[in-house]
Parts: C-alpha cells; sequence; structure tokens
C-alpha cells in the first residue's frame, strides 16, 4: 500500500516566520517548521509535500493538483483566509479533506481575523497553538485518511 501523501502549504508571509511578530509567531523558522513536520509525518506513515507562497493564484493552483495526487489537505492560508473566496472554492473543488491551522489564535486578534472562508471548506481547524498546531493536524489527516481508505 502507498504511503499517502499530504500537502502541506503556507500562505503569505509565513517565510518571515523568525523574523515577522516574534512576540505573535515566535522564533522559528518556516524550515523548522517543515523539519517538524517532516519528522511527524514519518512516525505518522505519511509524505509530505511541503509548500509556502506570497502568491494567492499559486496557493490555488497548488490545491487544484492535489485532486488524484495527495490523500489531503493541511493549509494555513494566512492572510488569505480572511479574503479569498477563491480558495475556499478550489479546496471545496477537491473534494480531500481539509485541515486548517493557524499558528496564532485568530479569535483573540483583530477582528477581521475571526472570519475565515477557509473553514467553510475544512473538516477541522486549529489555531493558537503554535508549530504543535501542524502535528496535530497532520495526527488528524492520518486518522481521517486511515478511515477513509
Amino acid at each position: 500500500m502507498p504511503v499517502p501523501l499530504i500537502a502541506v502549504l503556507n500562505g503569505p508571509n509565513l517565510n518571515m516566520l523568525g523574523l515577522r511578530e516574534p512576540e505573535i509567531y515566535g522564533i522559528q523558522t518556516l524550515d523548522d517548521l517543515e523539519a517538524l513536520c517532516a519528522e511527524a509525518a514519518e512516525e505518522l506513515g505519511l509524505a509530505i509535500d511541503f509548500r509556502q507562497t506570497n502568491g494567492e493564484g499559486e496557493l490555488i493552483t497548488w490545491v487544484q493538483e492535489c485532486r488524484g495526487r495527495a490523500a489531503g489537505i493541511i493549509i494555513n492560508p494566512a492572510g488569505y483566509s480572511h479574503t479569498s473566496i477563491a480558495l475556499m472554492d478550489a479546496l471545496h473543488a477537491v473534494d480531500l479533506p481539509v485541515i486548517e491551522v493557524h499558528l496564532s489564535n485568530i479569535h483573540q486578534r483583530e477582528a477581521f481575523r475571526h472570519h475565515s472562508y477557509v473553514s467553510q471548506a475544512a473538516r477541522g481547524v486549529i489555531c493558537g497553538l503554535g508549530f504543535t498546531g501542524y502535528r496535530l493536524a497532520l495526527q488528524a489527516i492520518a486518522e481521517i485518511v486511515e478511515q477513509e481508505a
């Protein structure tokens, strides 16, 4: 049986982890996050395709490419959470399990961050737990993929 592939997709400004607002996002980098995800995925018997982009169109294209290729998607849409109906539509269209992750607790921040279009396409949302949220998302997606196999 092939190892399930999980797309771990990250949106704008996450390439600035460790530099941007460390009081909110911490001092660890995107490379650190990728290493954590790779380790967790291996422990769970998953393969990951870890990516980050600042472009909405590129993120949507990556989501679309998951159809027929990936078993599930973990996505931190960052600022596109609150603005991108197109991203929500793409996630619905691929018909895969989706877990939305945010490093910070979006409900404790500015009011405009309290709504996420992406949440409407997600099986679950994890926010406010920093890098641990990604590990939990990988655990959840592993269980979902196994149950639906």
